[in-house]
């Protein structure tokens, strides 16, 4: 899986507090007329199995939205750069940022402006406070928003872990291209078997 060579690709490996951060799977890429379908919904099944799987062990479970207001006042450049990303604003038609799995109530949702989960949000002190030491990545895609925000797990300390099955892209290549160059540079890219196993293992210990 490595196409970068020996320098590359050791690991990080797994800390003694992990949580799961959900990153973006909402209506608008797994829906046939969402603006961001990805072609497929499949991305559920496994997605589904590892915030179980989480739960199970005590594990924190994070869902990430994008979020912007009604005039688009804070989207930035992003915005400019996607104009479907209007569809994520405060009253726009559609309901496309719901979230596509169940969320329970005690489960954090960080809104954000940009790809990654940490760029001007909350998620970096919420973790902290926890204790989190490993930050568990799934959701959606692969090349953008997983990619960005655990890279930026990285550069803020924390162990990235990227569950491939559990994350998806609008084709094959993207998807795997993109696992290969994060499993090589920036995280320990996992199969969901491995991450249920070393989920069950550990357990929140807190609120």
């Amino acid at each position: 899986m490595n196409p970068h060579g020996g320098p590359f690709a050791h690991r990080v490996g797994w800390g003694a507090r992990p949580a799961l951060v959900v990153v973006d799977l909402v209506r608008a890429y797994v829906e046939p007329d969402g603006p961001f379908w990805l072609g497929s919904a499949e991305v559920l099944g496994p997605a589904g199995d590892l915030v179980d799987a989480a739960r199970a062990a005590g594990v924190p479970v994070l869902w990430t939205v994008v979020r912007y207001t009604a005039d688009l006042a804070d989207a930035g450049f992003f915005v400019a750069k996607v104009p479907a990303l209007a569809t994520f604003a405060d009253g726009a038609a559609g309901g496309w940022g719901e979230i596509a799995l169940e969320r329970r109530e005690a489960e954090p949702v960080v809104a954000k402006q940009h790809a990654s989960a940490f760029a001007g949000t909350s998620l970096g002190a919420t973790l902290r406070a926890r204790g989190v030491d490993t930050v568990v990545v799934a959701g959606v895609s692969t090349s953008g928003c997983v990619r960005a925000t655990a890279t930026d797990a990285l550069a803020h300390g924390f162990r990235p872990i990227v569950v491939a099955d559990a994350c998806a892209d609008r084709t094959a290549a993207l998807h795997d291209q993109n696992l290969a160059d994060l499993d090589a540079k920036y995280a320990d890219v996992v199969d969901l078997a491995d991450a249920r196993t070393h989920l069950s293992q550990r357990s929140d210990g807190g609120p």
